[in-house]
């Protein structure tokens, strides 16, 4: 499985940092992907991050609703290894961006966001 980071641009609402897919190598789930994690810089300014995961929103009575779509089969703390897996793929993304040299060409640049759009962790 590997983790692929897609940074959030400006437009994004205000603390997302990144959205993030899981991509199969093996198995019977090889070559697909699961979509829908994003990461967020935590409320309340203590700098931490939190991910969300994939969920679809509903309406009952006038109340939004979340339906969780990767739910824990028993034991609750189970999300939490994957939820540190994705936090770690974004730092090393992080720090990839910050080892590369600064650019002043456009093309140059945008071809190094699409590079690094698509930095991934095994």
């Amino acid at each position: 499985m590997v983790v692929r980071i897609l940074p959030s641009d400006s437009s994004t609402p205000v603390g997302k940092i990144a959205d993030a897919e899981l991509l199969f190598e093996d198995g019977f789930l090889n070559g697909l992907k699961l979509v829908g994690f994003s990461i967020w810089e935590r409320r309340g300014g203590n700098g931490g991050r939190n991910v969300t995961f994939p969920a679809r929103t509903y309406s009952v009575n006038g109340e939004r609703r979340s339906f969780a779509l990767l739910r824990p089969v028993t034991d609750t703390t189970a999300q939490e290894p994957l939820r540190a897996l994705i936090l770690q793929a974004l730092a090393e993304y992080e720090a990839q961006l910050a080892a590369e040299p600064p650019s002043s060409d456009v093309a140059s640049t945008a071809a190094a966001a699409t590079e690094a759009d698509t930095a991934q962790t095994v």
